[in-house]
């Protein structure tokens, strides 16, 4: 009748053929408490139909983007706002795109190893089979021998010096990672690293050792980008005031001489794991690789002052 206000009511069938989906379909939704419907007096569900409809499109544009039952329910009933559950759902795909990319280049880097190669390149890998857990593992490595270290600075460091695993990495990256979460799960690597860092003789002042090298490292990273070489210099000078300053004793030629003692700059597997960060970030620039520098040409200082010492007797 025309101009008639009252609710029409629609059968299962009806609400499935409006909104292109199987009758199967829509009495599962409303199992699941996600479409209201009435029984007729002969038990048949009957719904409202422009509510019905309205809700039950929405539901299929919802799942046709991969959202939940329970997303879907909580932004049809208001207890969740659509941007929320787009949002959470979006970083599910990105998670899930990321562990994908992660084992293509798993694979691709297992099928590119030569046949006598394949079972070290199988090695390598299960070093870090989770790329978000082995940046998890690189993050506790350096925490726990950077603990003096500001939050804010250690944050800075390692945004620029534990790069997370890359979101679509190449054969070589995912190599690279993995062989750096092999690296840092060995202890013998972490004492040789707080050696590097800390080195011999008590330290007063930690977090302002690490303030004053970071400083250095920082005027360093600046002229590795130039290829400048190693040399005694400014940047020198404030690596060496820093760890003076720290213990409480003077910039002296027996001081500096004593900074190399036990040093580890020189440990391979050092200079392995820098070498593999910057395979992994795409610059050969790291702190690192500063640092080296600095041993360098803290050495160089050591080697020129003995070399102008005059001997005994003379």
């Amino acid at each position: 009748m025309s101009g008639d206000t009252r609710r029409r009511e629609i059968g299962i069938g009806e609400l499935a053929e409006a909104t292109g989906l199987s009758v199967r379909t829509v009495r599962f939704y409303c199992d699941e408490g996600l479409v209201e419907a009435r029984r007729s007096t002969s038990g048949h569900r009957l719904f409202d139909a422009s509510a019905a409809i309205e809700r039950v499109t929405t539901i299929r544009r919802l799942r046709a983007l991969g959202l939940g039952l329970v997303a879907i329910g909580d932004v049809l009933d208001g207890r969740r706002s659509l941007d929320d559950a787009v949002a959470e759902e979006r970083e599910l795909v990105e998670r899930s795109f990321r562990e994908l990319s992660w084992r293509r280049a798993s694979l691709r880097a297992v099928a590119a190893a030569a046949p006598g190669e394949r079972e070290a390149t199988l090695a390598i890998l299960a070093g870090a089979v989770d790329g978000g857990a082995a940046h998890d593992a690189l993050v506790r490595f350096w925490r726990g021998i950077l603990a003096p270290m500001a939050v804010e600075q250690f944050d800075g460091l390692v945004s620029m010096d534990i790069p997370p695993p890359p979101v679509d990495p190449g054969v070589e990256q995912v190599l690279a990672y993995a062989e750096m979460s092999t690296l840092v799960a060995d202890p013998s690597l972490y004492r040789a690293v707080r050696q590097q860092i800390w080195r011999s003789g008590p330290v007063r002042d930690r977090r302002g050792l690490l303030d004053g090298v970071g400083e250095a490292c920082g005027a360093v990273i600046a002229m590795l980008a130039s290829g400048d070489r190693p040399r005694p210099g400014a940047e020198l000078d404030r690596f060496v005031a820093a760890h003076a300053e720290a213990r409480d004793v003077c910039d002296t030629p027996a001081f500096r001489r004593q900074l190399l003692v036990g040093a580890t700059d020189a440990d391979r597997r050092i200079d392995r794991y820098w070498a593999l960060t910057e395979t992994v970030t795409g610059t050969p620039i790291s702190t690192g690789r500063a640092h080296g520098w600095l041993f360098e040409a803290l050495r160089q200082s050591v080697s020129t002052d003995a070399w102008a010492r005059p001997t005994d007797g003379s």
